[in-house]
């Protein structure tokens, strides 16, 4: 009987592309890693609180083959997104994340990804080109980067090419534990979804975080002001505030960053207001807000704000946020991370739609946070810290 070929072989002709988006996610040591005919999926997770979730579509990748082994696994399979179907048993297997990222850095694309985050910590956009003949993206576009699994129990080999000279690395792979299983997310219970510039949420989280604080407090509401505020407590500084609110002095302002900049810096009482035909904050592109009856009219809830800071490279790298929350109050942060033609990250589209972004990639990095139940749980658990 013939031998069989590889499980998966998938070759990149740009691995800034990969990078970036498993840099979003870097946070934990490890990452689950499940092969499927649409691309690979990476998990990453942390206390079962706090969850990230990276899908490189094999629209990333030059070529991409698969071929599903013809005995399966008995255990039994996280759930996948809509990427891949949820009924079939794909191979699926924990790898050393931080390995791998150091692997796709030997090409030399860390720099660009921080250039990136510099430019997103601030709301002006960047008219100043991502590519030149210095720029890691125009680096990588003679070099490439296959990925390859052999079989069920085989290391992920990972061969970088330039001009003849390769580099092959190969990762050990693990058997997942039984428990390593999704942060479930009520898709059919949504009671929160804000859509707007992820730019805008970096600047809110980073301006928050200059208080140290424990515990981020979202609140929205559809009828009554303030309509979407975050705000930090717990830490050793005063409670910070920042409120995303309706200016009438905004209503026909053409800057999405000046309007930006004055609402993080309004203190909600020397600024007149307007109401539209749908209130939403200006800033918002959806925002849709139904609590529950047993909620009254407004939404809040509690999360560390230390696990919502861990997606703060998401937030640096993507374009536009959806901000999900379900009845069991567990928050989404969905980020959709461009790249344009050359494979870097685009970051200053404003409202422009994806039909209009010439020759880009569009790809998603989800993060799923558990809520804090009270703040004697955030006590108790700093109190453990303090002890062990």
């Amino acid at each position: 009987m013939a031998e069989a070929g590889p499980i998966f072989t998938a070759v990149s002709s740009n691995a800034h592309q990969l990078y970036a988006l498993l840099h979003c996610i870097g946070f934990a040591q490890n990452a689950m890693v499940q092969i499927t005919p649409d691309g690979i999926r990476f998990s990453v997770e942390e206390g079962r609180v706090i969850q990230g979730l990276a899908f490189l579509d094999k629209a990333l990748f030059t070529t991409y083959t698969f071929n599903l082994p013809a005995i399966n696994n008995e255990n039994e399979n996280p759930v996948v997104d809509s990427s891949a179907s949820e009924n079939l048993d794909y191979p699926h297997f924990v790898v050393s994340l931080s390995a791998l990222l150091e692997t796709l850095k030997i090409f030399g694309i860390g720099d660009s990804t921080a250039t990136n985050s510099m430019r997103a910590a601030s709301v002006q956009p960047s008219n100043v080109s991502a590519t030149s003949a210095f720029t890691a993206p125009s680096l990588l576009l003679n070099r490439s980067c296959t990925f390859q699994y052999l079989s069920h129990g085989s290391p992920l080999s990972i061969t970088l090419a330039e001009t003849g000279v390769k580099t092959i690395c190969e990762l050990t792979t693990y058997e997942c534990d039984d428990g390593d299983l999704d942060i479930p997310f009520q898709r059919d219970g949504i009671i929160m979804k804000i859509i707007m510039r992820s730019a805008w949420l970096h600047n809110a989280i980073t301006e928050l975080g200059a208080t140290n604080p424990q515990v981020l407090k979202i609140s929205a509401s559809a009828k009554q002001e303030p309509f979407f505020t975050l705000s930090g407590s717990g830490g050793p500084f005063s409670e910070s505030l920042v409120e995303f609110s309706i200016e009438q002095d905004n209503q026909s302002s053409e800057n999405p960053s000046d309007l930006h900049r004055k609402v993080l810096t309004d203190d909600g009482t020397s600024r007149s207001r307007a109401t539209r035909a749908k209130l939403a904050p200006t800033v918002t592109e959806t925002f849709l807000v139904s609590p529950p009856s047993s909620m009254g009219t407004r939404i809040k809830q509690d999360y560390r704000f230390s696990f919502i800071q861990k997606a703060s490279h998401a937030m640096a790298a993507a374009n536009k946020v959806s901000i999900r929350g379900d009845r069991q109050g567990v928050l989404s942060l969905q980020f959709m991370v461009e790249f344009d033609g050359t494979g870097a990250i685009t970051t200053n589209t404003g409202s422009r739609s994806i039909k209009e972004a010439p020759a880009s990639t569009v790809s998603f990095v989800d993060f799923r946070f558990v809520p804090l139940l009270d703040e004697d749980e955030l006590r108790d658990e700093v109190t453990h810290d303090a002890f062990e």
